[in-house]
């Protein structure tokens, strides 16, 4: 899972990235640079003819198929995730510091997007994203996932109940009888996703390590996935973040299916 993976590209002198990983579809992780364009005119860097499908992000772990999602003026289908159904479909999700995550098939050429925060992650909702994939046929064997920039580890504190949720979601409750004993086993972890914090009762936490140690657990190769060494926090002269100036600002994510 190496990160000369991920590479800049332009359109009309903005930056986005993209990931080898995906290389089969079209895709981006677009900056603070294009805001505030929304992906009915985000999809026209990628087809200028194809719908753009997106949701009312609501920090859950639903997520829908395209044909599921309601367009009925502004009023978007609650939702988190998106999976595409057909050919040259573009589903996209909105993000500040949390993950999106683009996910595409290489045998069956369908995608995904999904919007994981820490609440989302909590309730699995990536792994949500692969049922829905293995319920129309697909093989785990043949799914790729690009997590994109998101808020780093390092930078993120967030209260010990919170890694806790975390530690749940990865089955650790059977191996920890108090919240002293989950954070022990979080921390026992190979390159574990929470790191120390000087204030009492919080940590850091790496969620995108999680979001990726649950697709381990779903049988995903490390060379299925990866991870981009971007971000959010850190890098003001391309993303937003939610955490930096709490202002509601996104930034979108897309990939189109063939």
């Amino acid at each position: 899972m190496a990160i000369n993976q991920w590479h800049w590209q332009e359109w009309e002198g903005r930056p986005y990235l993209t990931c080898e990983l995906l290389e089969p579809w079209h895709h981006g992780f677009f900056t603070q640079a294009f805001a505030p364009e929304l992906p009915e005119n985000l999809v026209k860097i990628f087809h200028p003819e194809i719908p753009a499908y997106r949701v009312k992000q609501v920090h859950g772990n639903t997520v829908l198929a395209s044909h599921e999602i309601n367009w009925e003026g502004e009023h978007f289908s609650p939702a988190d995730g998106i999976v595409s159904t057909a050919a040259q479909q573009a589903v996209f999700v909105a993000t500040a510091d949390c993950t999106p995550a683009l996910i595409g098939d290489r045998r069956t050429g369908q995608v995904a997007a999904v919007h994981a925060g820490w609440r989302g992650t909590a309730k699995r909702i990536i792994p949500e994203a692969i049922q829905k994939f293995l319920d129309t046929g697909s093989e785990v064997k043949d799914l790729l996932v690009a997590l994109g920039p998101a808020i780093s580890g390092e930078v993120y504190q967030v209260s010990t109940a919170v890694a806790v949720e975390m530690g749940v979601s990865l089955g650790l409750q059977d191996l920890a009888d108090d919240l002293d004993g989950m954070l022990l086993a979080l921390e026992n972890l190979l390159d574990s996703p929470i790191l120390p914090d000087d204030e009492h009762e919080k940590v850091r936490l790496d969620v995108r390590r999680v979001n990726q140690l649950q697709l381990e657990q779903l049988g995903l190769a490390l060379e299925q996935m990866a991870i981009a060494p971007h971000c959010t926090y850190q890098q003001p002269e391309h993303f937003f973040s939610y955490r930096r100036s709490n202002q509601k600002n996104v930034q979108w994510s897309g990939i189109v299916s063939r």
